[in-house]
């Protein structure tokens, strides 16, 4: 599923075409993804100027001025296609601008979704009401995480993707970040000290912008809107390395937990 980055390299990739553009087509070829896609989107979104683009968690944000914003979700294996040849069967959402750009919402597993709120009342989004604070924002910090882990006996990895503690996080980073701030994923949360917790907010900020700066990770079906694909994966310390070297010499090691899979090095993760 793509996660934080991936879909901040989308925001990033659709901001150029779309951002003060006017939308001259607004077509859903389906009535659901997921769910429904809201009946009025066609109505309320054509003619209108997007005046923002932006995203919360693992969701991207399409700011209109008529006062609504268009929240999108990728689902597993959701991407927008920027100016695409020919309109395919799993382009379930097309937008055209009066720029005379086309933009194709792709989604072939049919996980993802599409949702119009007023911008006003975007926080209170049902999807957005209990998240935590955007991992790349300056809410999220030592102090912030300390309070939170205080006295919790659950393993760190499940609580960084408690989307409640901090918003975003998936297994890939989470388990990157784990390793690069030299914390087993195992460790129980309200046992981790300041100082390591410090380690852990600077590893996490630091793999999510490589990783947004690389274009995102390239699993499955996910690509950027230009077509190209991420290479974060390249850069993976743990994910998918078992068996392989660690940075620090040790061996990648594996297990499943909840369905996930868990990579870490025993020999620098305590």
């Amino acid at each position: 599923m793509p996660e934080l980055p991936e879909v901040e390299t989308t925001v990033r990739g659709l901001r150029p075409v779309l951002e003060g553009a006017r939308l001259t087509l607004v077509e859903p070829r389906r009535a659901d993804i997921r769910r429904a896609i809201p009946v009025d989107l066609r109505q309320r979104m054509t003619g209108a100027v997007v005046t923002a683009l932006g995203r919360r968690a693992k969701y991207g944000l399409v700011s209109t001025d008529r006062g609504d914003t268009m929240i999108f979700h990728l689902g597993m294996s959701g991407r927008w296609r920027i100016d695409p040849g020919e309109v395919g069967k799993h382009d379930h959402l097309v937008l055209e601008t009066d720029a005379r750009r086309r933009l194709a919402l792709n989604d072939a597993r049919r996980f993802g979704s599409i949702d119009l709120v007023r911008t006003d009342d975007v926080e209170a989004f049902p999807a957005f009401a209990a998240l935590g604070p955007e991992p790349l924002g300056a809410a999220f910090n030592r102090a912030y995480l300390s309070a939170k882990l205080a006295g919790r006996a659950g393993p760190i990895k499940a609580l960084l993707l408690d989307q409640r503690i901090v918003a975003g996080l998936g297994n890939i980073y989470v388990c990157e970040a784990l390793n690069m701030a030299g914390i087993a994923p195992s460790s129980a949360g309200g046992s981790i000290g300041p100082r390591r917790l410090g380690r852990l907010v600077d590893a996490v900020r630091a793999v999510l912008l490589s990783a947004i700066d690389a274009g995102g990770s390239t699993l499955r079906d996910y690509a950027q809107p230009d077509g190209n694909l991420g290479y974060f994966s390249t850069q993976f310390r743990v994910y998918g390395r078992t068996g392989d070297a660690c940075p620090c010499g040790g061996v990648v090691e594996r297990r499943a937990e909840g369905g996930r899979s868990t990579f870490w090095c025993p020999k620098c993760q305590r």
